[in-house]
């Protein structure tokens, strides 16, 4: 006892409670699969009853049947509806239950799970999530509107095919790794790099001569000429070689023309949507507001974050949309993005916090723009090498990557807000002039030295 009295008290706290009692009356829950799904609908009680009815059903996975069960919870004055799904299957439920004026939200597994030491079945769990839908302990999970999906489809095709296209680069690096061409030394890259694709063409029209195909050369790499000769000194590049370089070839021209392609439609689309426009200076919405606008268009003010280019800023919307009251606060959307660690303490033990999955596609974004704004003389770059220095690059960067969604959230929760930079100097300026004297003069006391201080002369 006399150890645990020297202990100090934590204070008691009053918590607000969640509005779990606040139940719905007329709920569904749906455990969705891929070729049907279980329907739950829980409703008051009968005239003269005491107990609350269920009805559970199966509906197929097709168009007409989800839309003849939309009618029936019309029917049934359903005021919410939960779903529950692994991967992509609750697209056609959401859509359709959706469009038919139905209240719809995507819960996840995590919270709709069944509980241990009952048993598993389908139509069983479609009757937990009625229930733990009308006690309204379900959050629901961000669905973004009609608009911002369609977008959405386009950011991410892009991405896939950006990926394939490194892929190829790749796979041609190792093809020329094997004919002895080390043009990948001297270049540090083939993707990009002028000088490389007119080599690899020259080499796959039958040039050899390594004088020659370093005369290619192009800009800064003219001076590079004798490493590059040395580079494809040696080479035994065959017919094979060259014949297989050119389907390469052939796939990154081609996935390069489908980017562009990609870009025109992201870009389109995003002006299609009036919640991202500017204002022009007359007060007029317009997707273009021109110089002197009362605000910008929302992916333009995002392009002035350092690091965030302006096709990066459209992928960015995309994923968390344009209304940020789906996320209360910044650090909901740092949450949703898997950019915040979470709490894992039980008793006196803490452990090390864990990273949740979150949006993998935004939080991509954002370290790219992270990785982008490290090669730049700003706060977010000097934040990023200031805590490189302390905790390592990887996490400098998700931390830096934090700080960029955090402006995400700022900007588009304001549309007449512009990014202002702090500099790169704002550590500087923030610090305590009188501290960082007083904690000089202490280590020099502690080394036994005593230590006037005067102002300098100006």
């Amino acid at each position: 006892m006399a150890g645990s009295a020297g202990k100090k008290k934590t204070a008691a706290q009053l918590v607000e409670d969640e509005d779990y009692q606040l139940r719905h009356e007329r709920v569904a829950g749906i455990d969705v699969a891929k070729a049907k799904a279980d329907v739950c609908v829980r409703l008051p009680p009968a005239q003269g009853k005491a107990r609350r009815r269920s009805r559970v059903w199966e509906v197929a996975a097709t168009v007409p049947e989800i839309t003849a069960l939309a009618g029936e919870l019309l029917a049934d004055g359903a005021e919410l509806v939960s779903m529950e799904s692994t991967g992509d299957y609750w697209r056609a439920w959401f859509y359709v239950l959706e469009a038919a004026g139905l209240k719809v939200q995507l819960v996840s597994s995590s919270q709709a799970r069944q509980l241990k030491g009952r048993p598993k079945t389908d139509r069983l769990d479609a009757q937990w999530i009625a229930r733990l839908t009308e006690a309204g302990m379900l959050a629901p999970c961000f669905v973004p509107p009609a608009e911002v999906r369609e977008l959405r489809d386009w950011t991410r095709a892009r991405v896939h095919l950006v990926r394939d296209r490194t892929a190829e680069w790749q796979r041609l690096e190792k093809l020329l790794e094997g004919a002895l061409v080390k043009v990948s030394s001297v270049t540090s890259s083939l993707a990009g790099s002028k000088t490389a694709r007119k080599i690899i063409e020259a080499l796959i029209d039958g040039e050899r001569d390594p004088q020659a195909l370093a005369g290619l050369a192009l800009g800064r790499l003219r001076g590079r000429q004798r490493e590059l000769a040395a580079a494809l000194q040696g080479a035994r590049f065959g017919d094979h070689h060259a014949r297989l370089a050119r389907m390469h070839l052939d796939r990154v021209d081609a996935l390069d023309r489908d980017v562009a392609v990609l870009d025109d439609e992201i870009a389109a689309c995003l002006q299609a949507i009036p919640a991202a426009w500017g204002v022009t200076a007359d007060g007029v919405p317009s997707p273009d507001p021109g110089q002197g606008a009362a605000a910008l268009a929302a992916a333009a003010r995002l392009a002035e974050v350092p690091g965030m280019s302006p096709s990066l800023a459209m992928a960015v919307i995309a994923e968390t949309g344009l209304d940020m009251s789906r996320f209360p606060t910044a650090a909901h959307l740092v949450s949703w993005a898997g950019l915040a660690p979470s709490a894992r303490q039980s008793g006196a033990r803490s452990r090390k916090p864990g990273k949740g999955q979150g949006n993998a596609y935004l939080r991509g974004y954002c370290t790219q723009a992270a990785n982008g704004a490290a090669r730049t003389d700003t706060f977010l770059g000097e934040r990023l090498r200031r805590l490189s220095r302390r905790v390592g690059g990887a996490r400098a960067r998700c931390a830096v990557a934090r700080s960029i969604l955090v402006i995400v959230w700022h900007l588009l929760n304001d549309p007449s807000a512009r990014f202002v930079d702090l500099g790169a100097d704002w550590h500087q300026r923030k610090t305590d002039r009188d501290k960082k004297i007083a904690g000089h003069l202490r280590q020099l006391r502690a080394l036994g030295l005593q230590v006037t201080v005067t102002e300098a002369a100006a």
